[in-house]
């Protein structure tokens, strides 16, 4: 269905949901209230809907996120069937907060780990939780020794904007080869606290200026939202044929553009019961109003 009314026909990757449930209930969460909820995906689902990807759209890499996917109690079966079964690219995007047990365990069908962060120290764990930061670096360093490589993402905000680069080294120091930065947006948690919010671009220039300058072991993505002028315009995700990703939360929804997960501004719906994809137009949602996709670059 998407093929039909996109011309869409490779989506490189699924990032799948599988859950809303999470042990944190971050200060930036886009899911908001939607922590709360009951919503998941059975194992069977999650395999269907890989499988499916896989089949109609070349799918050739899954990113496993929540809420928490680590207290999902059937990670394992989803891990192990999207890595043996399927033969995708496995990646997990997790808090890292005691997942010492089940990262061992899963160890070697994980192609990537990425670790969330938002600062350094008590600044992590103002947005995150108490005690989140020494678990996420313990985390990390378990990965390490398990050759589990690994990443890293912050959502740049006013509390964390001048902890980017410390961040930055403390992360080369523990090998992770990538740390991805986002733009916050006012959507679920993040628009309770609006006091988060970066309001002169220019310190993302700033922020810029600063990592062009640092010679950092460690490679560090921006979402081009992140510049005084905005990211550049991109083409419609509509009229390629190919992209790079689709998301899916833990009810089905499916949404193209990472500007529009948690809007509720999805064209698409996947059908957990009959394993099909549905469309679902309305005059909101990201077909109708041509959002466009986040462009990210290298610092």
């Amino acid at each position: 269905m998407i093929r039909e009314t996109t011309g869409i026909h490779k989506i490189k990757m699924l990032y799948l949901q599988l859950l809303y449930r999470c042990n944190f209930a971050c200060k930036h969460c886009f899911h908001g209230e939607r922590l709360q909820y009951a919503d998941a995906y059975t194992a069977e689902q999650a395999s269907n809907l890989m499988r499916l990807m896989q089949q109609e759209y070349s799918t050739e890499a899954v990113t496993l996120l929540g809420g928490e996917p680590f207290i999902y109690k059937d990670l394992p079966q989803v891990v192990r069937y999207a890595k043996h079964t399927l033969g995708l690219s496995v990646e997990i995007c997790t808090n890292g907060f005691r997942i010492g047990p089940r990262l061992r365990e899963l160890a070697p069908c994980i192609d990537l780990l990425r670790i969330s962060l938002e600062g350094v120290g008590a600044t992590n764990d103002l947005i995150r939780k108490a005690g989140s930061y020494t678990a996420a670096l313990e985390a990390i360093a378990l990965a390490r020794d398990l050759g589990v490589p690994t990443g890293a993402t912050l959502t740049v905000n006013r509390y964390n904007i001048d902890e980017v680069l410390p961040l930055a080294g403390t992360l080369a120091a523990l090998e992770v080869a990538q740390l991805k930065l986002h733009q916050l947006r006012p959507v679920g948690n993040a628009a309770l606290h609006p006091e988060m919010l970066v309001t002169d671009s220019s310190d993302y220039e700033r922020l810029r200026v600063q990592l062009r300058a640092a010679r950092l072991d460690i490679e560090v993505v921006l979402d081009e939202d992140l510049s005084e002028n905005s990211a550049p315009v991109c083409a419609e995700p509509a009229r390629r044929e190919d992209i790079d990703r689709i998301e899916s939360d833990p009810r089905g929804a499916l949404t193209m553009s990472c500007k529009a997960v948690g809007k509720d501004s999805h064209a698409f719906w996947y059908d957990k019961d009959t394993n099909e994809i549905a469309y679902r137009p309305s005059a909101n949602d990201e077909l109708a109003l041509a959002i466009p996709d986040v462009v990210y670059g290298n610092a």
